[in-house]
């Protein structure tokens, strides 16, 4: 994101140093993070629409660890917590008042528990009982806190639960829907191992130089963004999913516009157009349907621009991203073969490569130059390999 850009579109100066100052916390932030920029991203996103986030993905997949980098870079106060099937209310919302309780009020003593934290993590959010996940809902829908005589309006910006799976109960899967955005994430592939084992021995940035302020900022121009120029697209972007047998709630259709405006709004705009698409992606349901969406809005995302590229590139050209990436990792190994020291160590990258492009893309379907790379490839390893 430019100066120039936010000034020519007309973004007040407060407005523009928080959508700066957020930039920066993001690259901060996402340093260390190998292959996590997208969730990074997706929870500024999110917390500027004011809309909730899902994460679908396996243990140890860094998950926590981002939303609480992107915690302590805002500030705040931060809530977390790991759900089981014996999770206690109370263990969120915090404990009865015993005094109050003697005197037949149910009080619940909220101090440093989910109702009084701006940001909030929830490992294994599906696991919580009925209890836990109605009063939830209160929480998520209404930013309110119920429980007993205590009713109170929560300062809770944005809450990131986290699972293994999405629910096949239908019961939480409408509790699931109340979290818009969704990104899934797997374990990091093979070309990039190197650097998780070199980003596990960085410390956590600190000093990012954002805040709550510049969120609240950012939050105030997202609400403000005029959305009218980007309907017509945005409708159509919807008929075409449909077409394709992917079928959005309209609460999700009519909610999604708050992704859209954010995105505008970060980019430093203050109409949102064609390139602010890319969010409703992510406001897709199933990693399948996300997959499916990219290729069915290929053309109508091609356009897309934002300051959070990462998140941008994977929703709008998520192969061809793909392919960039095995590309530039498949050709540097290869210019790299005569400087290799350990030429064991050369043919297992050169094998975890294959491995991923053999299953990210049908033998007929490899896009360019992954078919020559590939071959290159193969003939250095001195093997052959089915489905060339």
């Amino acid at each position: 994101m430019t100066e120039t850009t936010l000034v020519a579109d007309g973004v007040g100066g407060k407005a523009r140093a928080s959508a700066e100052r957020l930039e920066a916390a993001i690259s901060a932030v996402s340093r260390g993070l190998v292959e996590r920029e997208v969730l990074v991203e997706l929870v500024v996103l999110s917390a500027v629409a004011e809309e909730h986030l899902l994460v679908i993905g396996e243990p140890g997949t860094a998950k926590s660890e981002a939303v609480r980098r992107i915690a302590q870079a805002l500030g705040g106060r931060y809530f977390e917590y790991l759900l089981g099937r014996f999770t206690e209310p109370s263990e969120l919302f915090g404990p009865l008042d015993l005094l109050k309780l003697q005197q037949g009020q149910l009080e619940t003593v909220t101090a440093g528990m989910l109702p009084e934290a701006e940001i909030a993590f929830l490992d294994e959010v599906f696991l919580g009982s009925t209890a836990i996940l109605n009063t939830l809902l209160g929480i998520l829908n209404e930013r309110q806190f119920r429980r007993g005589n205590t009713a109170l309006r929560v300062p809770l910006r944005l809450c990131v639960g986290a699972s293994n799976a999405l629910p096949s109960d239908p019961a939480l899967a409408a509790f699931g829907d109340r979290f818009l955005t969704r990104v899934f994430v797997s374990a990091v592939p093979d070309t990039e191992l190197e650097a998780l084992l070199r980003a596990g021995l960085q410390a956590a940035p600190t000093g990012t130089g954002a805040s709550l302020e510049d969120l609240s900022e950012l939050v105030t121009a997202r609400r403000a963004v005029d959305l009218g120029p980007v309907q017509s697209a945005y409708a159509n972007a919807i008929r075409l999913l449909r077409r394709a047998g992917i079928a959005l709630s309209d609460r999700r259709i009519v909610r999604t516009q708050n992704l859209i405006a954010a995105a505008a709004a970060l980019a430093g705009r203050r109409a949102a157009n064609v390139s602010d698409l890319w969010p409703l992606i992510y406001a897709i349901p199933t990693q399948a349907e996300q997959e499916s969406a990219k290729d069915t809005l290929r053309e109508l995302l091609a356009e897309s621009e934002s300051s959070l590229s990462a998140a941008a590139l994977d929703a709008s050209s998520g192969p061809r991203a793909r392919a960039k990436r095995l590309a530039e990792a498949a050709t540097s190994l290869l210019e790299g073969v005569a400087d290799s020291e350990d030429e064991e160590s050369w043919k297992l990258r050169a094998e975890g490569i294959l491995r991923e492009l053999d299953a990210s893309f049908p033998a007929h379907g490899r896009p360019e130059p992954l078919p020559a790379l590939r071959e290159r490839l193969i003939a250095r390893l001195g093997t052959t390999q089915s489905g060339a």
